[in-house]
């Protein structure tokens, strides 16, 4: 399965990794059936569906029950080994319950973010040829099974389409129904010949990239699993946590923190399918939730509800944020306010988490520096030439680990991992004496929203369609809840005009999804250009930090 998709991963790394005793030849099934089996009535995973109002509490037994079924149904559905899964959930239970019953029966899973649409989704089913689509009817008022209905004529290798809370052949519910036959003992047969190997792909996640295309990052069991592992140990992570999940499941923080890492724990997780500080403080409470993790916006709203509701947050241990550097009067906020360990961290889809700052560091590190490497991953700061450079010194950000992803789907020139097995990061970067890094920028054009990365080279190929625009460059603007918000740079054509909201009615009729529209439009007579003609974007970028100030 492994070598049909192109994965990248040598016998030699493999070797090493087992050697150092960084790989555990372990996978979630594992904790899946220990749980299922040892305290099947232990609590898995609550969630409160905003679309119907509906509360589910899962039991380690009921999901492992509910697991099972959908893994027979979806390979009753035809889905073999090595076929590619996909959804676009929220955070449901479905969510959760889809990667495992994937993984029973071999095949790969491929989540989606519920923010994508047509244009985004059309290229991400078709490259990974995704054999299964599993949407919501509607989330957030929008119908996204109606959506993916209008995509299938596109989609040769989309053969299901399955939807919860749909009817017919398209309910999603009808998989797991126990009315429904269900013949135990072939299953556990069918597992056992499918059950796939620690090294084999088992998530297929895109990224935004610079190439105006994504890129669909390839992860293992061996990959995931080693990165879970230190983190647990360093933040002190028990069984007795309960986990609250509000970053989207289909994003790397909340599929491997949301998804895999609670079930590793054997502890509880909560789903908080659309963010809102008052109902986060609402589940802390009513849950005794002790840890989180999400982008610095999350951080800023929870602690504004806790200035208000203290009390309610009381059970609330860790609050780790990635994503964005935090601000030093939110982090004094949160510390104040919260009660809990602020924890400041860097990753990538590419490695999950790879830095934190540590429980017991003094409070400013978190708003300082972006911690420190977890155990398996080793940095480096290097010059243009690849020479390590002395501490304190902006370089670029190299990477080395046991959690260093298998590759790009189909995108094995883009794999920047060299035969040493340092992976260039793209980011810009200083390190201290003690190891603690700060990101200063990046090499990579991206606009980072809200812990979201903004494709730039896609949003610009798109606004150069547009019939008034002559040359256009898109950049961040600082803010101070979401860290960036874009700004586009416009020269129009002779004698036409455009306004914010013409050139965001554009991109939605191309179907580019909101979060990727610029917020802000700035016409000019000219783009700033080297002798060369390459347009000099940091000028641009200081100019839109004069404007966000202004």
């Amino acid at each position: 399965m492994t070598a049909a998709i192109g994965s990248m991963l040598t016998a030699e790394r493999a070797q090493a990794m087992r050697a150092a005793g960084l790989w555990h030849d372990r996978t979630v099934l594992d904790d899946l059936d220990r749980w299922a089996a040892e305290t099947p009535d232990r609590l898995a995973i609550v969630d409160h569906n905003s679309s119907t109002g509906i509360a589910s509490r899962l039991t380690y037994g009921e999901l492992a029950a509910r697991v099972d079924r959908i893994a027979a149904a979806l390979a009753g559905l035809g889905v073999g080994r090595g076929d590619v899964v996909s959804w676009q959930l929220p955070n449901w239970w479905q969510f959760t319950a889809l990667h495992l019953a994937a993984m029973r029966i071999g095949a790969i899973s491929n989540p989606l973010m519920p923010i994508f649409r047509e244009r985004e989704l059309r290229f991400m089913l078709g490259l990974a040829e995704a054999k299964v689509l599993v949407m919501p009817g509607t989330f957030r008022g929008f119908d996204h099974a109606a959506m993916a209905r209008g995509l299938r004529a596109d989609l040769p290798s989309l053969q299901h389409l399955l939807v919860v809370g749909g009817e017919g052949g398209e309910a999603f519910e009808a998989l797991h129904d126990p009315a429904r036959p269900f013949a135990a003992a072939a299953a556990r047969t069918l597992f056992a010949e499918r059950r796939p190997g620690p090294d084999d792909v088992i998530e297929i996640l895109y990224t935004s990239g610079t190439t105006g295309e994504p890129k669909g990052v390839m992860h293992s069991s061996n990959t995931l699993v080693s990165n879970l592992v230190p983190y647990v140990r360093r933040l002190g992570l028990r069984s007795g946590d309960v986990v609250l999940m509000a970053s989207p499941l289909a994003h790397q923080t909340g599929f491997m923190y949301g998804v895999m890492m609670p079930i590793l724990l054997g502890c509880p997780v909560i789903l908080q399918d659309i963010w809102n500080g008052g109902r986060a403080a609402d589940n802390v409470k009513a849950e005794g939730v002790t840890f989180t993790m999400a982008s610095t916006p999350f951080l800023a709203d929870l602690t504004a509800v806790a200035e208000e509701r203290k009390p309610d947050l009381a059970s609330l241990r860790i609050f780790l944020s990635a994503g964005a550097p935090i601000p030093s009067a939110v982090a004094r906020r949160a510390t104040e306010n919260l009660g809990a360990t602020i924890v400041s961290a860097w990753g990538m889809t590419e490695n999950g988490a790879a830095t934190t700052t540590l429980l017991d560091d003094p409070p400013e590190r978190a708003c300082e520096t972006d911690g420190c490497a977890l155990e398996g991953i080793e940095l480096r700061i290097v010059d243009e030439a690849g020479t390590d450079l002395p501490p304190g010194t902006e370089g670029r950000l190299l990477l080395r680990g046991c959690s260093n992803f298998l590759g790009y789907l189909k995108r094995p020139e883009l794999y920047g991992v060299d035969a040493e097995g340092w992976f260039d990061t793209g980011d810009l970067a200083r390190m201290d004496e003690a190891g603690y890094i700060r990101i200063t920028g990046r090499t990579k054009d991206v606009i980072i929203r809200g812990g979201e990365n903004v494709p730039v080279v896609e949003v610009e190929g798109l606004l150069y369609q547009h019939p008034a625009v002559a040359e256009v460059a898109v950049v961040g603007m600082p803010d101070p809840r979401l860290g960036e918000r874009a700004c586009a740079f416009v020269v129009p054509r002779p004698g036409a005009s455009l306004t914010l909201a013409e050139l965001t009615g554009f991109l939605a009729e191309h179907k580019l999804t909101r979060n990727y529209w610029p917020e802000r439009l700035e016409v000019v007579d000219a783009l700033p250009r080297t002798p060369s003609g390459k347009i000099q974007k940091f000028r641009l970028r200081e100019t839109a930090k004069e404007l966000a100030a202004g």
